[in-house]
């Protein structure tokens, strides 16, 4: 049963009651992708509620970590699990923007007639994996994060459409630098969030050496349908959110802005989080609470997703750095004061 299913049989009495009895419907389907995940992704239940998040807000994240820690099969287990259609990309310094986006070939037909047809490239895909991003080229880089933004791509003067919905989860790796470009902030801005990937516990990490090292391979089960994501998506923009989460986003992300910000704050910060900032937190603190089986989103939400929201959107000067001062430690401050 869909989630539209449910709004027409109820018969609501009100615009309310009709988005609560979805949002019940739609816990349930997520919470049961979440479980889905979790019988192959261990020890990241953080990065896989973040990523989640993510996904049932609409947007695109970014995954740094150290290589080894289930980035790949994060995102594989996700397309399954969620019934998306999957394709990766392996950035490398020669990746050319129509080995992304497709190109268009010559073909001749049996009457000797030469016409163009173009051969989509793996960005035709629900859900895009873009594997070490920043190895690529600032062209190709440039390409890929348009699509993002526009939801198609132009090629030789022809629009062509990305299927719905469209996801990019980009990693990065944080160690090795060499031969890297890094995104500048206007392309950084366009992920909804910056994951990290950490190392799991002990505990996680002996679950891990049992239930991945023997003779049977556990796989995912899909849970939701590609339609049925869309629907919680259009779902969690209907969230009600009441006036105390709405005041401390705009606290969190104008206290950041040198010029109008906190004092203590920003001295250290050479520029702050822009309104899309708050647009981002805003949607991903509806699809936390409804991750978390809640219908309205609270404070707490707002302060555990502000470091993956803001972190990307801000920079610290050359002098904080210097005194050692870190972005996390930053907004730990910055969200300390709400409320």
């Amino acid at each position: 049963m869909s989630l539209q299913d449910v709004q027409s049989t109820s018969q609501p009495t009100s615009l309310e009651s009709a988005v609560a009895l979805a949002a019940e419907h739609a816990v349930q389907r997520v919470a049961g992708a979440r479980a889905a995940v979790g019988t192959v992704i261990f020890g990241q239940e953080q990065v896989v509620e973040q990523t989640l998040v993510t996904l049932l807000s609409g947007g695109h994240g970014l995954l740094v970590g150290v290589p080894g820690l289930a980035k790949t099969k994060l995102v594989e287990t996700l397309g399954v699990v969620l019934g998306l259609s999957a394709q990766r990309v392996q950035f490398t310094p020669d990746l050319m923007p129509a080995d992304i986006l497709g190109s268009e070939v010559l073909e001749e037909t049996v009457d000797k007639r030469r016409t163009f047809r173009f051969v989509p490239g793996p960005i035709f895909a629900q859900l895009l994996m873009a594997d070490e991003i920043n190895r690529a080229s600032p062209r190709t880089q440039s390409a890929l994060l348009q699509a993002m933004q526009e939801q198609h791509v132009t090629v030789a003067g022809s629009r062509y459409d990305l299927p719905r919905p469209f996801h990019v989860l980009a990693t990065q790796n944080p160690l090795e630098q060499e031969g890297t470009y890094p995104l500048p902030e206007a392309q950084l801005d366009r992920f909804l969030m910056q994951i990290d990937v950490l190392y799991p516990d002990r505990q996680a990490e002996r679950r891990i050496l049992i239930e991945t090292t023997g003779e049977g391979d556990q796989k995912p089960k899909q849970a939701m349908s590609a339609e049925e994501l869309m629907q919680i998506q259009r779902l969690v923009r209907r969230l009600p959110v009441g006036d105390s989460v709405v005041d401390a986003i705009l606290d969190l992300v104008r206290r950041a802005r040198p010029g109008e910000g906190d004092a203590e704050i920003v001295k250290h910060v050479a520029w702050g989080p822009g309104p899309r900032a708050a647009q981002a937190l805003m949607l991903a603190v509806r699809a936390r609470c409804l991750l978390d089986g809640r219908l309205a989103p609270s404070l707490d939400d707002v302060a555990a997703l502000a470091p993956p929201v803001l972190k990307h959107r801000m920079a610290l000067t050359f002098a904080a750095r210097a005194e050692g001062e870190t972005m996390p430690a930053l907004i730990g401050r910055l969200v300390s004061r709400l409320g």
